[in-house]
């Protein structure tokens, strides 16, 4: 089966394009530096002849509220369009858990506004939510730094490991498609402070993280539930402490 995935180079993308192609299965590692462009649609129609199933993991280049809604909508209306016209039969997104529930955050809107592209397509497709990966836990630390403390919201966090994301993405594409949602997440859950407190000790940064309920997360506030699945969801099998010992193991 052809399958295109969009982002293909990435942290995501690169790892899901190794495990399809392991599986036997055509796969075209889409991004500009492959002459494939989601925003000006340059080899698009190329590269969705004959193709099966999209996976979508593009990411805006930009943060910026502005752009990155630019970005998705832009981007989703142009692949939308040419997997439309080719009769490709699953697109399969990469989204973000509740990206619905925290309006605040522009990032988030702009997902939300990808989301209803692919709804209204008419393309049968999964979109897949994740909650946070584990190799952004730095960041979140960062973000969050004043000095050297750190102010974190003690809402419940429940992050995945890449690897992971990767392997869950590949089998969802090559299971029918849902026209709805699958949330994936870690296995563990936890309040966000708690986590970043382990993650910053294991790794010897003597930053302290002090528990702050107003604290913003990527400039959404952050309820109890906000960044874990409500319902079900395909959980992950690596646990923070096994990601850092792997993180460890590969120097």
């Amino acid at each position: 089966m052809k399958i295109v995935v969009i982002g293909g180079t990435g942290l995501i993308g690169s790892k899901t394009v190794a495990i399809l192609r392991e599986r036997g299965h055509e796969v075209v590692a889409a991004s500009s530096k492959s002459g494939i462009d989601i925003i000006t649609g340059e080899g698009l129609k190329e590269a969705m002849a004959g193709t099966a199933t999209v996976i979508d993991l593009a990411n805006s280049p930009s943060f910026e509220n502005k752009a990155v809604l630019e970005f998705f909508e832009t981007a989703g209306r142009n692949l939308l369009a040419a997997e439309s016209a080719a009769g490709v039969r699953h697109h399969v997104a990469l989204s973000i858990v509740n990206t619905d529930r925290t309006p605040e955050n522009g990032y988030f809107r702009a997902k939300v506004a990808q989301e209803k592209l692919i709804e209204a397509s008419g393309i049968p497709y999964t979109i897949i939510r994740a909650t946070q990966f584990m190799e952004f836990i730095s960041a979140i630390a960062d973000a969050g730094a004043v000095g050297n403390t750190v102010k974190l919201s003690p809402g419940l966090f429940q992050p995945i490991a890449a690897e992971e994301v990767s392997a869950l993405v590949a089998d969802i594409a090559l299971e029918p498609p849902r026209n709805g949602i699958v949330d994936i997440a870690g296995p563990d859950r936890a309040p966000l402070d708690e986590i970043v407190t382990r993650y910053l000790k294991a790794v010897g940064d003597p930053r302290q993280v002090v528990r702050d309920p107003d604290a913003l997360y990527w400039g959404g506030r952050v309820e109890q539930l906000s960044l874990v699945p409500l319902g079900d969801a395909r959980l992950g099998r690596i646990d923070l402490n096994e990601w850092l010992r792997r993180a460890r193991a590969k120097g």
